[in-house]
């Protein structure tokens, strides 16, 4: 059984419908013991890091979380999910992350539309091609973006990179812990095939 952690942020239902595709059982919960049980864990995430983290303090999620993934559990964070994984955001603002991963989230600085909205290329990582998330995944694979912000710089741990007028991390790995700034449950087939990778490396 997989946790979705419920923390009143995010797209829950197209993320449960996406695993009920692939046949991925999974529970909506925000009790400890729940977490603590499951196989792994997704972390979802739509709308503004302030809201998103005060959420998980005021839940008591965020040494939990933590917890569970020094204990090397399967996890995977899902847009705004991702971007808490970081040290700290400044969107509207200077606020501290869940720090599991090193790094920071920018606004876009562009000409092009923000957010960046809609299909975009993945480019795989030349050195991280036989990352077992992307078994069922091709270079050039298209996926669903909506975001205003990004991590800044291509840390070491991104496996595959997106280009709207300059290179974001789309998909990020280090180890038990993965973070997609796409959204896989909105993104067909090449989503379901990412979601059925993470599936597999639970199983």
């Amino acid at each position: 059984m997989i946790a979705i952690i419920d923390y009143d942020v995010g797209n829950i239902k197209s993320v449960c419908n996406a695993l009920d595709k692939i046949g991925l059982p999974w529970t909506l919960t925000r009790d400890p013991e729940t977490i603590k049980a499951s196989k792994g864990i997704i972390l979802p995430g739509v709308g503004a890091f302030e809201d998103a983290m005060q959420s998980l303090i005021d839940h008591q999620l965020v040494s939990l979380l933590q917890e569970e993934i020094r204990r090397e559990k399967p996890f995977l964070g899902i847009c705004l999910g991702m971007q808490l994984l970081y040290e700290r955001s400044f969107e509207n603002g200077e606020f501290e992350g869940l720090g599991v991963l090193k790094g920071e989230v920018v606004p876009f600085r562009t000409k092009l539309k923000v957010p960046h909205m809609g299909w975009n290329a993945l480019a795989l990582n030349d050195g991280h091609r036989d990352h077992p998330i992307l078994k069922h995944t091709k270079n050039e694979d298209y996926v669903y973006f909506v975001h205003s912000y990004y991590v800044q710089g291509l840390a070491e741990e991104t496996i595959a990179y997106c280009t709207y007028d300059q290179r974001f991390s789309a998909l990020v790995d280090r180890g038990n812990l993965l973070g997609m700034q796409f959204h896989p449950e909105k993104s067909g087939d090449a989503g379901l095939q990412l979601l059925k990778s993470f599936k597999e490396m639970i199983q």
